[in-house]
């Protein structure tokens, strides 16, 4: 099969556990973000390199958002009030202006196990969403019969194989569309992708704009504008699906 035009790379924010849940973030999120390769090749990975050169002075550095929130690491100059504005400002830039299309799966697990007996995978849930809204985007973009790469982290054996049992189950026919032509692909964090820090970069501020609609949340914003919306111009169902 013909190599789509377009790749996705995907991150999540929050864990999918369901025994125990972090009172202060008690959601799941998982985030595709998909790029056309020129755009991604040409505009992209640029942006996240001047950012980093200015920044740390090389391109060594992994922007991880956890990291970044705790200032921990390399991000210990976040310390720094003044140089955590200048930083996040320009992340921000980055983002609002990178081309990309982000596409988002938000699950309340509390709710979730609270409506349910025996509830569905978190994670099931939000990558069958995600892969079926891309599927069909890509579609729109006339890519249907080309094969698109969905770039994960790594996280671990056991973790990496029962998520690409899952992805599997879903591309191959357990889902709205039918097969799929996506392949997963698992890069280590150390290979220092544009794309996955993008990625971990968005999902959180989606994350976080759930649990708190009415609280300013910039970084959310330069997401919500990229966001797949209907024709009338809604995004809920689109662009992000809240579960259940």
């Amino acid at each position: 099969m013909q190599f789509s035009d377009h790749i996705v790379y995907a991150d999540e924010s929050g864990d999918h556990g369901l025994v125990s849940i972090d009172p202060e973030y008690p959601v799941f999120v998982l985030c595709f973000c998909v790029f056309r390769i020129s755009d991604y090749v040409a505009e992209v990975v640029p942006r996240v390199q001047r950012l980093k050169f200015r920044f740390f002075g090389h391109d060594a550095v992994v922007l991880h958002g956890h990291e970044i929130r705790k200032s921990r690491g390399p991000f210990k100059i976040l310390f720094d009030q003044q140089k955590r504005r200048e930083f996040m400002e320009a992340v921000n830039q980055v983002i609002d202006e990178a081309p990309f299309t982000p596409f988002a799966a938000v699950i309340d697990k509390r709710k979730l196990r609270d409506q349910n007996a025996h509830p569905d995978s978190p994670y099931e849930l939000a990558l069958k969403s995600c892969l079926e809204r891309s599927y069909a985007h890509l579609r729109d973009l006339g890519q249907q019969d080309r094969l698109t790469h969905v770039v994960v982290e790594r996280r671990g054996k056991q973790e990496d194989r029962d998520l690409e049992l899952v992805f599997r189950r879903v591309v191959q026919g357990a889902n709205l569309w039918g097969t799929l032509p996506f392949e997963i692909v698992f890069a280590h964090k150390e290979t220092n992708s544009s794309g996955l820090q993008l990625a971990d970069l968005v999902s959180h501020p989606i994350g976080r704009h759930h649990l708190k609609p009415g609280q300013p949340n910039r970084a959310y914003d330069m997401v919500e504008r990229k966001l797949k919306s209907s024709q009338a111009g809604t995004f809920v169902g689109y662009g992000v699906k809240v579960f259940p």
